[in-house]
């Protein structure tokens, strides 16, 4: 069984979005970050009703083994409804933008669970405050759950390069610099979900999805 958004809704018009690709945009390969956008639409749509578990299970293996946008491009389709026609696609010389919408906060609610995943580590929480944001409204909030993601990565990357540089003297002598570092980009990062913004940490392993 599958269900659909209002008939004729577009989730790139109705998130303001970059238009939906054109068809020959259907062949090229797909990023992780490309998947992850999906994946979060599939959780979105399940938390919300509009999909049982079978449905679930099969939108996301599809969306985690997608190779190319031909592949994710049916996904959003069936979550979403029938895409009207838009322009074809031309990425623009600095770079292609997402051709998939990430989650939008919903309300107040959503944009405090964010900040608090970025904001918790400088409590001393460090990892475990993402991980609590990401474990408590997670699975509720896409929004919420990007968030507690990334700053659980970063958080994780963190620790791991402090263990990493603490074997020499020199990277001892850059531990403090990366910590200060990290205290400004969390700080940011938590402007940035109570503005109902994306964020992305710079040089950050994603083990967690």
């Amino acid at each position: 069984m599958q269900r659909t958004a209002t008939p004729g809704a577009n989730p790139w018009r109705e998130t303001g979005a970059s238009p939906a690709p054109g068809p020959g945009y259907a062949g090229l390969r797909v990023s992780n970050q490309d998947r992850e956008q999906v994946v979060e639409h599939v959780k979105a749509a399940y938390a919300e009703g509009r999909l049982d578990k079978f449905e679930f299970d099969d939108r996301l293996e599809r969306a985690m083994t997608a190779r190319v946008h031909g592949d994710l491009m049916p996904i959003m389709y069936e979550l979403y409804g029938s895409r009207p026609a838009v322009p074809a696609f031309h990425p623009p010389a600095g770079g292609r933008p997402l051709p998939y919408p990430a989650a939008r906060a919903k309300d107040g609610g959503d944009r405090v669970g964010a900040a608090a995943a970025h904001l918790l580590p400088l409590t001393g929480l460090l990892a475990i405050g993402p991980l609590i944001m990401l474990l408590a409204a997670g699975r509720t909030s896409p929004y919420i759950r990007r968030h507690a993601v990334e700053a659980l990565n970063f958080q994780l990357t963190l620790l791991g390069a402090t263990v990493l540089l603490a074997i020499t003297v020199v990277g001892a002598v850059l531990i403090p610099v990366i910590w200060i570092g990290g205290v400004v980009l969390s700080v940011v990062g938590g402007v940035r979900g109570l503005a109902d913004d994306d964020f992305r940490y710079p040089l950050t392993m994603r083990p967690v999805k």
